[in-house]
């Protein structure tokens, strides 16, 4: 198994100005859409008090609708933030200025995605926010689930884990994909939303960041949990985005471990 790259300590580009352009927002989104969502969906929200009050913690969550990255911050006891891909951020006209604004007052910073640099990119600007003493959202998952199932995580939560000291609150969310399904435009209002905290995860047994095995056993016992939260079925397999040529079909068979 190939051990994941750590990320240089000075990596081009800081989270920092994205964390202070957001805060005034964050919280008028907050307490503007908050009360309205509760009112709409009525949230049945279990274990909020495993949710440390301050210091670096991780927000492990199941992926099932695209609602899932509102539902978090805005139901949480403290301000998330979490990466979000860099098209929501850079539209044009008053669609995109909106997306912009709205985006960053939900505690949102872009991120390329993809393999090697911009993967490297994406786990420096975590933990820089980690290290601010802040509170992330991680998808283990990578993306979301199709078919409803609860697929293997990949390492990167648990990198940042064992690299920063945090530790790991698992979340199981259930009903965003009824109250949103994969290729709806508009979230339906009828179906009500349960989100469930574990108790906080404290993984450095396992060992240090740089070993790979230590970052696939603590990543096994992150799905673990966030599997007795969310009663999904298990896929027992990787959620892959389909490959488009021969040779990503080629990676994604080979021995390869998923950041």
């Amino acid at each position: 198994m190939t051990e994941a790259p750590i990320p240089p300590e000075n990596s081009a580009g800081s989270s920092d100005d994205e964390l202070a352009r957001a805060g005034g927002l964050y919280y008028l989104v907050r307490w503007g859409f908050g009360p309205l969502a509760r009112l709409i969906y009525r949230p049945r929200i279990e274990g909020v008090g495993n949710i440390p009050r301050s210091g670096p913690i991780i927000l492990a969550s199941n992926h099932l609708s695209f609602i899932d990255s509102f539902v978090l911050p805005l139901f949480a006891p403290r301000p998330v933030y979490f990466l979000a891909k860099s098209s929501y951020f850079d539209g044009s006209g008053i669609k995109g200025w909106f997306s912009n604004r709205f985006f960053r007052a939900l505690g949102a910073t872009p991120v390329q995605r993809g393999a090697g640099q911009a993967a490297l990119d994406a786990l420096d600007q975590q933990r820089r926010i980690l290290e601010s003493g802040k509170a992330i959202a991680l998808y283990p998952e990578g993306t979301r689930s199709l078919d409803g199932r609860l697929y293997k995580g990949r390492t990167g939560v648990a990198f940042l884990a064992l690299e920063t000291g945090a530790k790991v609150v698992p979340v199981g969310i259930v009903g965003t994909n009824d109250a949103m399904p994969v290729g709806a435009k508009w979230p339906r209002m009828s179906p009500r939303v349960t989100i469930r905290y574990g108790a906080p995860m404290d993984l450095s047994h396992h060992g240090p960041a740089s070993s790979g095995r230590a970052r696939r056993q603590a990543t096994d016992d992150i799905m673990s949990a966030i599997h007795a939260l969310s009663g999904q079925e298990l896929a027992g397999s990787y959620n892959e985005v389909p490959a488009q040529n021969p040779v990503e079909r080629l990676k994604q068979v080979l021995p390869h471990e998923r950041r």
